[in-house]
């Protein structure tokens, strides 16, 4: 079990105590709707054992819908949101002196928890430092002991062949983690809206160094890689893909040669999935990509490569020519 260090700059901290664990979540959206992600990180903040209060940060034009939403979201106890024109971004220097604001040193939060998603990875570290207090990162587990107000994380590392044990002493007032989005079921909605709301005034940020130019986003009819039920790939496998209803993923050495976007990589330089069903054609099954991909519920190997180690993972396995065999499924699939 790995302690986290602390130092005697934050143990003195004049934070309150509370009776319970106090959670405060950054709920992340895009286009008006929750981030599914973000709904894993609820679930998480829930097996703390306290209160979970969302903190929601958007555009005007976009978050009336979001607060919708979020109201009816199961495990929540109120909603903070703040609009604001420079806030429909998550960047971190000008989200960044809000959230300071909010857990400067009279605050009764106890921990800090969003997703392992690309805003919070440089939001939340930067925050944690300059309150002078750690963060972990990428958790896969979480659990709380009230009795000596510590809490225990479970985090992979190299690779997912190993997982780090991480404890935070009641020295540490404030935890900060992000989740890993796959490991966490995504938390439910009700019918019933009863969540306080509670508005907070944006702070003002001048002279950011840094600004959003511009977002550009893959566009697919297909499922996102994130939380898609079922996983491919492209060219030969695009029909495939679509009797299936899947979406599509990719190696790094199929992004390196250029077969599709960075954004369709899995493993672990890219994206961590865990879908219904996984099949990975022609995938040879190197250790980096088995990071992003070893928890899935049911994998499928093609591969003419009877060695070849994505076979050891497989659940089911068929030693073939991918040309040959993917075509041959698909005619199976469309009849």
């Amino acid at each position: 079990m790995l302690r986290l260090a602390t130092s005697r700059r934050f143990v003195n901290r004049a934070y309150a105590t509370a009776a319970s664990p106090r959670a405060l979540l950054l709920l992340e959206h895009k286009n008006g709707a929750i981030e599914s992600g973000s709904l894993s990180a609820l679930t998480a903040a829930q097996q703390l054992g306290g209160t979970v209060t969302a903190l929601i940060l958007g555009a005007p034009d976009h978050l009336p819908t979001v607060l919708e939403s979020a109201k009816k979201l199961k495990g929540l106890s109120s909603i903070l949101h703040s609009s604001a024109p420079q806030y429909s971004s998550l960047v971190p220097e000008v989200v960044s002196p809000l959230l300071e604001k909010l857990l400067g040193s009279n605050s009764s939060y106890t921990h800090v928890v969003s997703s392992h998603s690309s805003a919070a990875k440089s939001l939340l570290p930067r925050i944690a430092a300059k309150l002078d207090l750690p963060a972990v990162s990428d958790v896969i587990s979480v659990s709380h002991d009230e009795s000596s107000n510590s809490t225990t994380f479970s985090r992979p590392i190299y690779a997912g062949n190993a997982i780090a044990t991480v404890r935070a002493p009641s020295t540490v007032p404030l935890k900060f983690f992000t989740v890993r989005s796959t490991a966490f079921t995504a938390a439910p909605s009700s019918d019933d809206a009863g969540v306080a709301l509670e508005e907070l005034a944006p702070v003002e940020v001048i002279d950011s160094p840094t600004q959003l130019i511009k977002t550009e986003l893959a566009q697919s009819d297909r499922p996102e890689l994130g939380v898609a039920t079922r996983i491919t790939f492209k060219a030969t496998l695009d029909p495939l893909a679509d009797a299936l209803g899947a979406a599509v993923g990719a190696s790094r050495a199929a992004v390196d040669a250029g077969y599709v976007d960075n954004s369709l990589q899995v493993g672990q330089t890219g994206k961590v999935v865990a879908p219904e069903l996984y099949i990975a054609i022609g995938i040879s099954g190197a250790i980096q990509h088995l990071a992003g991909m070893k928890d899935s519920k049911l994998i499928v190997a093609i591969n003419k490569d009877p060695d070849a180690p994505i076979f050891q993972v497989a659940d089911i396995g068929l030693v073939a020519d991918l040309f040959e065999a993917v075509p041959q499924i698909v005619e199976k699939l469309k009849q």
